[in-house]
């Protein structure tokens, strides 16, 4: 039977079934008053006409109220509105759930990009052999963070998990139920998070889903690939931020931290009791039963007994071995392979679940050490000598290489010194209860250069760590710190100090890259490119000091954040890039949308498995850039590079997203712990900017500058001088180029400038609009005229259809959402008179934040 095309099966499967249950969740009274759902598919029609019509936001909820709510006072208005708001953002949920419902339709589960089909490659090509030494060494790491783009609250990301389930079983009273759970069930958060709830959040999804997954692609490996051999590697290891990354957020203490290590380790000890428990009822053989009831027994202390026994993963296996080697030897192997993938999930988790990376900005490592310094002056330590700070960088490596001391974190009355040397001493707890994978990993933000590294070098030798077991991650974010990258790295491998610390690490040095901030720094072709050459000079200076290089990539979800098309990115690299492990974050919608469901979760990791396996195994040589296409690619990167500083250094750049954007309402979502921008100071300023509210910001406008910025004008420059045929060349001869590209038209797909045309006329800002609209138009045309598509997103055609009913769905919040802001500026323009009104609105607009961003889910 011919499997129909994918695009079909989402209008069977996704649009028919959306339809059915939208209906009848418009028909559900969620309060006294019955006609909300009646007047909301009206109102999306008056929108859409609207627009058609080049009506802006007010005439058209004008018009809506002036044809169906004659009458209606301002207060009547509002309440309506807000109902609305409810309803959207709920139809949201509806079509996610959906969407997780029918994951293994749409997707081909032995695919493209699957294990399946990668086997099945190797096989015909006889590369078995290589495929199964690859394996033994290349691993991927998603790492969970709780960066704020998940505007969903626990009891909603539940419902979404009922509901998913129901509609793929047709359970029709289920849906109606859960439907009607979901409209009395609040989204919106009243406090803001702690890092602990937001650890306990992501939690849920290594129990309940990774757990699982992990297991099951790990079990497809040994028996399909290695055929029962041995494996001696991981393949996936899991990462975890919350808890653990202190850059700009003041409430994550060393308390948080080992709370939530312990959190952890309790987790993944409760799922392997379930596990025992179900084997209990099976192995019921003599003398074999008592050893499984040890473990049992072992377990559960762990979990419930206040004085929990101590117990190692090595205990824990050697028990489990135990176990199969008798039911081997006597009992016929009958449910050998049930204990073997318990001994594989032992062997993948250990009694760590994910290891939990801590991080902190390397200013405020800095003006640490600079604290450690004075401090221990006035005791007459003489770790440093008196003229530190006034010595030259190399000179100051020299002295951080030797220190060697046991401070003691209570003699520091400054709260940020305390703390960072609290984490450092946290983690050698941690390594203690947990094992050494539980926290190993000190990620170095805003790193500038080898001092950075070597003073956290300098700091986790003075918490009474010699050799610490701990890799020192430095992440490189600017363009320009990712020019200098290989040079601040060539110091390090050739400091004495710092090498014996990476031979005792195996030769291994992770180096992690900010898409989110380098992009926010140098646009968006910038950003890669720039990202793309480091990655080379990397490799490069790594391979010649021998050292094994691994790159972790902070991505976000959407393109302008390191999102998109992530398999087709990895599968593009080529030989000049080391790709022995994929290691990315994880954040906010991208955790529920990609690796939220079972089906979801193994499909996005064997993707992310099968990326590097096919760069390396299969299309590695065809990857690799020719002179001539690289001329291209560096042309427009700073051409685009030169366009987007320009722009950035517009007067209006700044007042534009503080007056004009939601920018400033992100801080009263109560969606994250964190704050929304690093400074303190109540001015604006762009340093101060966090990637996620600045990308957000115009992805409520609906013009993602981020992700297309510079880019028509870069392609636009070979065209005026006759030689598109460059970059037409570079399109058809270079995978990470095309992924650029394809990425890039997701955003342009997701603008919507009719949305805020009005503010054409605007006299202080419509100068500054026109600018963004003729380049978000010359950088649609000029990408279709590069790829030879007629429209965008042609390769894509069924997560172009998923994307268009999203932003159909979402069409009259942000038409609220623009009335409100509109309605906001004229009550300060006219002297905020009506404190009242003014706050009113300001809370629409907030509140119609978590629908649009929700919405987007789909955008990595």
């Amino acid at each position: 039977m011919l499997r129909k095309p994918k695009l079909d099966r989402f209008n069977e499967n996704v649009l028919s079934k959306y339809q059915i249950y939208n209906s009848i969740f418009m028909t559900l009274p969620f309060d006294d008053i019955t006609n909300t759902g009646v007047l909301l598919p009206l109102f999306s029609d008056v929108c859409e006409k609207g627009y058609e019509e080049n009506n802006n936001p007010t005439e058209i909820v004008n018009t809506f109220f002036s044809k169906y709510e004659e009458g209606a006072n301002e207060n009547d208005k509002i309440n309506l509105l807000f109902r609305f708001i409810q309803y959207i953002e709920r139809q949201v949920v509806l079509f996610d759930a959906i969407e997780d419902a029918a994951f293994s339709v749409i997707n081909n589960m032995e695919g493209h990009g699957t294990l399946r089909s990668i086997k099945e490659e190797a096989a015909a090509k006889n590369k078995m052999q290589e495929l199964q030494k690859y394996l033994q060494t290349f691993n991927i790491r998603p790492v969970l963070t709780a960066h704020p783009t998940q505007f969903y609250p626990g009891p909603v990301l539940g419902i979404i998990t009922d509901l998913a389930k129901a509609i793929e079983e047709n359970d029709f009273t289920a849906i109606k139920k859960l439907l009607a759970q979901l409209g009395k069930t609040p989204f919106f958060k009243k406090q803001k998070p702690t890092p602990y709830d937001e650890a306990v959040s992501l939690v849920w999804y290594l129990e309940n889903v990774f757990y699982q997954s992990a297991s099951k692609i790990y079990e497809y490996i040994q028996n399909n690939i290695f055929e029962d051999s041995p494996i001696d590697n991981h393949i996936i290891n899991l990462g975890f931020w919350p808890g653990g990354d202190r850059d700009g957020n003041p409430f994550v203490t060393t308390e948080i931290t080992l709370k939530v290590a312990e959190r952890l380790r309790g987790s993944i000890i409760r799922n392997y009791y379930r596990d025992i428990r179900l084997l209990k009822r099976r192995i019921t053989f003599d003398k074999v039963d008592i050893l499984v009831t040890e473990v049992e027994l072992q377990l559960y202390n762990n979990i419930f007994s206040d004085n929990k026994a101590s117990m190692s993963k090595e205990v824990l296996l050697e028990k489990l071995h135990q176990i199969k080697n008798i039911l081997k030897k006597k009992h016929q192997s009958l449910f050998v392979d049930e204990v073997q993938i318990l001994i594989n999930k032992v062997n993948l988790f250990g009694l760590y679940f994910a290891t939990l990376d801590i991080r902190q900005d390397s200013r405020v490592h800095h003006t640490v050490l600079t604290n450690i310094i004075e401090e221990t002056h006035k005791i007459g330590s003489g770790i440093f000598p008196e003229n530190y700070l006034q010595l030259p960088e190399e000179e100051q490596i020299k002295v951080l290489e030797n220190v060697s001391e046991k401070l003691n974190p209570d003699i520091f009355s400054n709260e940020t010194t305390r703390n960072t040397i609290e984490s450092i001493y946290a983690m050698k707890t941690i390594q203690k209860q947990n094992g050494e994978q539980g926290a190993n990993r000190y990620i170095i933000s805003n790193n500038r250069g080898a001092l950075n590294v070597m003073e956290v070098f300098a700091m986790i030798r003075l918490c009474d760590w010699k050799t610490p077991s701990v890799d020192i991650i430095p992440l490189f974010e600017t363009v320009d710190d990712l020019t200098t990258a290989g040079r601040a790295m060539k110091t390090l491998y050739t400091n004495d100090a710092y090498a014996a610390h990476l031979k005792r690490r195996g030769n291994k040095q992770i180096i992690m890259l900010g898409f989110s901030d380098g992009t926010k720094d140098g646009g968006y072709l910038m950003a890669n490119w720039s990202i793309f050459k480091a990655k080379e000079a990397l490799t490069e200076i790594s391979r010649k000091y021998n050292i094994k290089v691994i790159f972790f990539d902070g991505r976000g979800g959407p393109p302008a954040r390191g999102g998109g098309k992530t398999h087709q990115f990895y599968a593009s690299l080529g030989p000049t890039i080391e790709a022995e492990e994929v290691q990315l974050t994880i954040q906010g919608q991208t955790i529920s949308s990609n690796f939220g469901t079972l089906n979801s979760c193994q499909y996005n990791m064997e993707q992310l498995l099968s990326s590097g396996i096919i760069n390396k195994l299969f299309e590695n040589e065809k990857n690799k850039l020719t002179p001539e296409d690289r001329a291209t690619m560096e042309r427009l990167a700073e051409i685009s590079y030169e366009a987007y500083k320009n722009f950035k250094r517009h007067p209006k750049f700044i007042p534009y997203l503080e007056k004009m954007s939601t920018l400033k309402y992100y801080a009263k979502t109560n969606i994250g712990s964190r704050p929304s921008k690093r400074g303190k100071s109540d001015k604006l300023v762009f340093s101060d900017l966090r990637a996620i509210p600045f990308v957000g910001g115009w992805s409520q406008l609906k013009q993602n500058v981020p992700g297309f910025y510079g880019v028509g004008i870069a392609i636009e420059a070979f065209a005026k001088n006759n030689e598109l045929e460059k970059v037409q060349s570079l399109y058809n001869h270079s995978a990470f180029f095309r992924a650029l590209l394809e990425n890039s038209m997701m955003s342009l797909t997701k603008s919507f400038f009719k949305l805020t045309a009005y503010m054409k006329e605007d006299i202080e800002f419509g100068e500054f609009w026109n600018s963004i609209h003729e380049e978000y138009e010359r950088s649609k045309q000029m990408i279709l005229k590069v790829t030879n598509y007629k429209t965008l997103m042609e390769d894509s055609p069924s997560m172009k259809a998923s994307i268009g009913v999203r932003e159909k769905i979402v069409l009259p919040l942000l038409t609220i959402q623009q009335y409100a802001l509109r309605k906001i500026q004229a009550i300060e323009k006219g002297g905020g008179a009506n404190e009242k009104l003014l706050k009113v609105y300001e809370k629409m607009v907030t509140r119609s934040l978590f629908g649009n961003i929700n919405a987007s889910r789909n955008s990595a």
